[in-house]
């Protein structure tokens, strides 16, 4: 197949991306792609085995089951779980999107799918002037949108995509990650979703806890390589 890559994107912080990414490339590996994760840039890493890591990364990695560089899977991997740009100031590191880039067209290009995880929402800031959607536009990957179904996730939803249009990126749809076990109307909610996104989820992936959601996920990346 021809090499494909998405960025994943979320309408705020704790709505899925990761768990979202790490089922889709899961679902990858299980079909026999060759698959590669990036997070780009992460905030609060813990240690493991004296070296700085992301958890999110890491996560990404055991799912596509990569064996590049940490540092390709993670450019920017920042101690404190602070806004990115207020951890690299605290580091001062500026954050390169030429160099994440260039990585990115790498690891596309030695592999069938590459799902690039963004940090927090569209515009969480990545330095003084730049911030997520600078490097969505820089990669030039069609957005996949991780929709948290939650109060007030129908405005979040409307924002973000307009952001997405609004910064010069290709739009690939939606999926909606139940991340409350017990969401208050949950059809009428996906309903005003599509109505305002513009169509149907990609997928909808139900609440669980634990290991990646491979029926939905494999669904979602089938209509995803259509």
């Amino acid at each position: 197949m021809k090499s494909r890559g998405y960025f994943i994107a979320g309408t705020d912080t704790g709505v899925g991306k990761t768990y979202v990414t790490a089922s889709l490339l899961a679902a990858g590996r299980a079909a026999g792609f060759a698959v590669a994760g990036m997070k780009p840039v992460a905030s609060g890493a813990h240690a493991v085995d004296g070296r700085r890591v992301s958890a999110d990364a890491c996560r990404l990695a055991e799912a596509s089951g990569q064996t590049t560089e940490y540092r390709d899977l993670n450019p920017y991997c920042f101690r404190a779980p602070v806004s990115p740009h207020i951890a690299a100031k605290s580091e001062n590191i500026g954050v390169d999107i030429g160099m994440i880039a260039t990585i990115s067209a790498r690891l596309k290009k030695t592999h069938d799918l590459l799902l690039i995880e963004g940090a927090g929402g569209w515009y969480t800031p990545i330095g003084e002037q730049e911030s997520m959607a600078d490097v969505a536009l820089a990669l030039g990957c069609p957005v996949l949108l991780v929709v948290g179904l939650r109060l007030g996730c129908l405005s979040h939803a409307r924002l973000t995509l307009e952001a997405i249009r609004a910064s010069g990126c290709d739009y690939a749809g939606w999926i909606g990650n139940e991340i409350e076990p017990y969401l208050a109307a949950r059809d009428a909610n996906l309903a005003t979703l599509t109505r305002l996104l513009g169509s149907p989820p990609v997928a909808y992936l139900p609440h669980v806890s634990g290991a990646p959601n491979s029926q939905q996920a494999g669904t979602a990346l089938a209509q995803l390589l259509a």
